[in-house]
């Protein structure tokens, strides 16, 4: 196969390059490839190819410096996940505070002390599911499903659904 390279500036010079026809094809993050077809007037006219050419994982990222605050935001990561795969979520939540699985106590703070150990209630994680959900309701509201970006999963899929996420169980 042969091509032209067009070089652009930025992600919106390549937009205009793409729109005016001067290429035919845009490669970025996947996410950006998304984000930029909003702004074309018949998105849907418009085809985001599944394969990846690399993969550059993009997560919470801290100051350096400041421990407690990295260990809050990375076990809030891992309880974010281990939700999902433990199936509580907003909807979930209630039913979880009341159940009797020793994997779900923890995770709400009805059983044992890691909470109060990384400096938090013993409800840290309960609360926040609360409020914004599992992973995946985050990620359907904000990137997937529920959003205009519609971003397919892919390996921000759970593990156990083909996906590369997985965390270390709160205990």
């Amino acid at each position: 196969m042969s091509f032209e390279e067009v070089l652009t500036a930025d992600a919106a010079e390549s937009l205009a390059a793409y729109q005016d026809g001067r290429c035919n094809v845009i490669t970025s993050d996947i996410s950006q490839l998304y984000a930029e077809r909003l702004r074309l007037p018949n998105k849907d006219d418009n085809l985001i190819l599944p394969d990846a050419i690399s993969k550059e994982p993009l997560g919470p990222v801290v100051r350096q410096g400041d421990p407690k605050w990295a260990t809050l935001v990375k076990w809030d990561l891992f309880a974010m996940l281990d939700s999902e795969e433990l199936g509580v979520s907003m909807e979930t939540i209630d039913d979880a505070l009341a159940s009797e699985k020793p994997a779900v106590r923890r995770l709400v703070g009805n059983e044992g002390t890691f909470g109060e150990e990384i400096g938090l209630s013993k409800s840290w994680a309960a609360n926040f599911l609360k409020s914004v959900g599992n992973y995946g309701d985050i990620y359907d509201r904000h990137l997937g499903s529920d959003s205009p970006l519609g971003i397919p999963r892919g390996l921000n899929q759970l593990w156990s659904l083909g996906g590369i996420q997985y965390a270390p169980p709160i205990r």
